[in-house]
Order: C-alpha cells, then sequence, then structure tokens
C-alpha cells in the first residue's frame, strides 16, 4: 500500500515541478515583451480526499502553456466535510476586500464566487462534490476570509426486499 503512495506522490511532484518552471518561462517571456503587469501566481493545494487518496488542485491566474491574459485572481478555496455537524464549508482566502464587495451565487452544483475592490478582483467557480441542501446556504465574511456553509443531505440507503427463490 505504502509503494502506491510512495509511486503516486512521485508522480504528483514531477507535474508540479514541472509546471513550475514552465511558468518561469512565461513570466519571463512576459517580461521581455512588456506584458507584464502581475501579480501573477500559480500553484498546488493538495488534500487527502474521503477516500483516502490524494486530492490535488490548481489555483493561480497563470496556466503553464499559456501568458497570463487576466488580472482577476483565483482564490484558494478548501472543502471541509463535517460528518459530525452534517455540514459542508467552503472556505475562500480573499484579502484586501470588503463583505460589501463579495458576491456569492449557488447554481445548480456549482458555487461562483467573485469579489472586486479597486485592484483586488478575485474568481473562482468552485464544484460541490456533495449532496447538500443549497436553500441552507449561510455565508459570512471577515479578515479576507470567506465561509460558505450547507447543510448536508445524507441519503437514505435503499431498503431492499429479500425475495424466496422457489
Amino acid at each position: 500500500m505504502t509503494m502506491f503512495f510512495d509511486d503516486e506522490f512521485d508522480r504528483l511532484f514531477k507535474r508540479m515541478s514541472s509546471s513550475f518552471f514552465d511558468v518561469d518561462e512565461l513570466l519571463e517571456e512576459a517580461k521581455n515583451t512588456g506584458n507584464l503587469s502581475g501579480p501573477f501566481y500559480y500553484g498546488y493545494t493538495m488534500t487527502v480526499g474521503p477516500d483516502g487518496k490524494p486530492v490535488v488542485k490548481e489555483y493561480g491566474n497563470v496556466r503553464p502553456g499559456l501568458l497570463p491574459t487576466s488580472d482577476t485572481r483565483e482564490p484558494i478555496v478548501d472543502t471541509i466535510v463535517d460528518d459530525k455537524e452534517k455540514v459542508v464549508k467552503l472556505v475562500a482566502e480573499m484579502p484586501g476586500v470588503e463583505k460589501s464587495d463579495v458576491k456569492v451565487v449557488v447554481d445548480e452544483d456549482i458555487v461562483k464566487i467573485d469579489a472586486v475592490h479597486g485592484e483586488k478582483k478575485y474568481h473562482a467557480s468552485v464544484p460541490i462534490k456533495y449532496i447538500v441542501d443549497k436553500d441552507s446556504a449561510k455565508a459570512s465574511y471577515k479578515n479576507g476570509i470567506l465561509e460558505l456553509t450547507f447543510k448536508q443531505i445524507i441519503p437514505e440507503k435503499p431498503k431492499g426486499k429479500n425475495v424466496e427463490v422457489e
């Protein structure tokens, strides 16, 4: 079992490392051509999913293979599931904006987060991977952190009936 994780982490880190080198080349090219109006950032977050497997997510306003095209930042968004309280939380880091600047729209199984304050611009479309009551959504914003909480819906296990075979 540990061999699987070692191989998987090696593969993920090699992929991430090559991506960072690509971004360095892109930024150097943008600087040389005069198309540089940052900030530019690119990175990964890595967590362990509910099945125990690593979950790697990209974030940033630069993607490997593409020159920066937007001054909009993608906030780091974490999904936290509290099985005891039966809630799902999305936590987004968006420093430099005010509570009144933040707009959150829940659309089917995607949450769209936008905020603009002066030159600070954020946008994220976050898929909801759990069954939640969308009408229960509550949001709060304090010190650059947006917390969006949903009540989790736990589907009932189907009840079957044993049929006697004659």
